[in-house]
């Protein structure tokens, strides 16, 4: 599996890594589509002839409570839990959990944030502060860093839900799958009458 640097496609196609496998971690609040966005990843490299092993937490998924995946590819896998500090890409979609988890990321590692603020549960807690320099402290964190606003770019498209599907186009951009594979799947995973607009939202974030 190839990972591209920065913005590769439509604009270039540098790899700056080969590898054999890739660990993924998938972060963000009830309600954006964590789980959905993990879903479809793992069952396009499913399809790509990819070993695939996936695990989640989402407690208080459906109440803006944290959410995360754990997607691992490769020839032979074998646990679903990405070993601490090993994550290859951090898909991020609230920018404070990225913050929250960019420990995790491995040296070299590619990290992918929606800046978007979605203040969670734990926040009534008074001795809570939302991170509101995330994306500064995020800069001297990960060696690499790609950050869109998801959000607002969904909303052009005429639907904010759309944003999870925006950012798996931007991740789709570092992968070396065939494009066919990712529209095969979002068509068929996201709800029923959405698939034309999530295919749109998909092609609007690897533009990005």
């Amino acid at each position: 599996m190839t990972l591209a640097t920065e913005n590769p496609a439509p604009r270039a196609a540098a790899a700056v890594l080969q590898l054999k496998s890739m660990n993924i971690l998938i972060v963000g609040v009830g309600g954006q589509g964590v789980l959905l966005a993990s879903a479809i990843l793992s069952e396009v490299a499913l399809l790509a002839g990819y070993d695939v092993k996936k695990s989640e937490v989402h407690g208080m998924s459906q109440r803006g409570g944290v959410v995360s995946s754990h997607v691992r590819l490769g020839t032979v896998v074998h646990s679903p839990v990405i070993p601490n500090g090993a994550a290859d890409v951090i898909l991020a979609f609230e920018k404070a959990e990225a913050l929250r988890w960019v420990h995790e990321l491995k040296a070299g590692g590619f990290l992918i944030v929606n800046d978007q603020k979605l203040v969670p549960p734990i926040a009534v807690d008074p001795k809570y502060v939302y991170p509101d320099d995330a994306l500064e402290l995020l800069q001297g964190r990960a060696e690499r860093l790609r950050v869109l606003n998801a959000a607002a770019i969904a909303r052009k498209l005429g639907n904010e839900r759309l944003a999870n599907t925006v950012l798996l186009g931007a991740l789709s951009t570092g992968l070396d799958i065939d494009l066919d594979l990712w529209r095969q799947v979002i068509s068929r995973r996201v709800p029923k009458g959405t698939a034309e607009a999530n295919l749109k939202a998909f092609e609007a974030g690897r533009n990005q």
